[in-house]
């Protein structure tokens, strides 16, 4: 008796893919091969790893792709499921994976884990990268529009007259001055001053180098001049790090990984505003801003000290003004006892 005569039958239709007629046929599996006939069918067979097989599923008919693109059609689901497993069909490592409620579990939480890394290593490596690579024309534009923005929604012209301006442009250009001296160079900035209304006494940095001053925090502390030196110098420590751009970036992680790979950043053009006066900076990024501050001051032989007058003058003006809704990037710098110390360190 030949083997192959005893090898399990199944009713199928087969679909010769030029015509949709049905041909009513038996199909085997035998030596590694794929084997139909049928009254209207001569005996044909395929290599069994050449055809494509369905995926295990609880109703439905059974569909097996033929190389010349028919089709072989079984109707009984479980009678088909049970012939191809004895024929030595078996299902892929993905299906028999989708079929188990343990590795589904284990995807779902591997998806979960992978989800994880991406967040707190992928994407701030993608977005370092991305900032890196802008050029700075793009930079220069985000720090203008971003400007433009806040000046439109919440900024107004400075009242401080000429004069106090100068006072405190020209101290902190001395204090740079002395630190690129003793330390080494420092970005390029330009300060700009603005009544802030509710932003209070405040500063921040945009993207291109400006620093914006609000005319509270001058006044503020008109007494204490080099504690403006040293707010002015941890938004320069901000802009050292590119920090907004990159927590920008990072916001828009899609965006801008797309910029890098085509060279267009045309997206973080159009949303970095936005997103720059809706964001606090992590607190990696204020105790780097912090710690470019305080060695600034030191290499400009400012007591860093003086830091906590600002401290406690802005926890007094935020208790006076609580309740108040402004954008994150204005609100006021938190004066935690973790900075409290770092400035108090001699």
């Amino acid at each position: 008796m030949n083997p192959a005569d005893a090898a399990p039958r199944l009713a199928a239709d087969h679909f010769d893919g030029s015509s949709g007629r049905a041909h009513p046929v038996q199909a085997w599996l035998h030596a590694g091969r794929l084997h139909w006939a049928g009254p209207e069918q001569p005996a044909r067979d395929v290599p069994v790893r050449s055809a494509v097989w369905p995926e295990r599923q609880r109703h439905g008919q059974r569909q097996v792709q033929l190389p010349d693109g028919g089709l072989l059609v079984f109707a009984d689901a479980a009678a088909f499921d049970a012939w191809a497993a004895a024929g030595g069909v078996r299902a892929g490592g993905v299906v028999r994976w989708q079929q188990s409620w343990r590795l589904t579990l284990l995807a779902f939480a591997l998806f979960v884990a992978s989800l994880g890394v991406l967040w707190r290593w992928g994407i701030p490596a993608a977005a370092r990268i991305a900032v890196a690579a802008m050029p700075a024309a793009v930079q220069v534009r985000i720090g203008e529009r971003t400007l433009e923005y806040a000046d439109r929604s919440w900024l107004k012209p400075s009242q401080l007259n000429s004069d106090e301006q100068a006072q405190v442009t020209q101290r902190f250009a001395a204090a740079v001055s002395a630190a690129q001296a003793r330390s080494g160079p420092q970005p390029a900035y330009r300060i700009v001053f603005r009544e802030g209304g509710k932003m209070g006494p405040n500063a921040f940095a945009l993207p291109d180098g400006t620093l914006v001053v609000t005319d509270a925090l001058v006044t503020l502390l008109r007494d204490e001049p080099q504690a403006v030196v040293g707010v002015l110098a941890h938004e320069l420590g901000h802009v050292q790090h590119q920090h907004g751009l990159r927590q920008a970036a990072q916001a828009g992680a899609v965006g801008v990984v797309a910029g890098l790979v085509v060279g267009d950043f045309s997206y973080l053009l159009a949303t970095a505003p936005a997103l720059l006066v809706q964001m606090d900076y992590s607190r990696e990024f204020e105790r780097q801003a912090d710690a470019h501050a305080r060695d600034l001051m030191r290499a400009a032989r400012i007591d860093p000290r003086v830091m906590l007058v600002f401290f406690d003058r802005v926890e007094q003006q935020a208790r006076k003004d609580a309740g108040q809704q402004l954008p994150s990037v204005f609100s006021t710098h938190p004066a935690n006892r973790e900075r409290i110390e770092f400035f108090s360190e001699r």
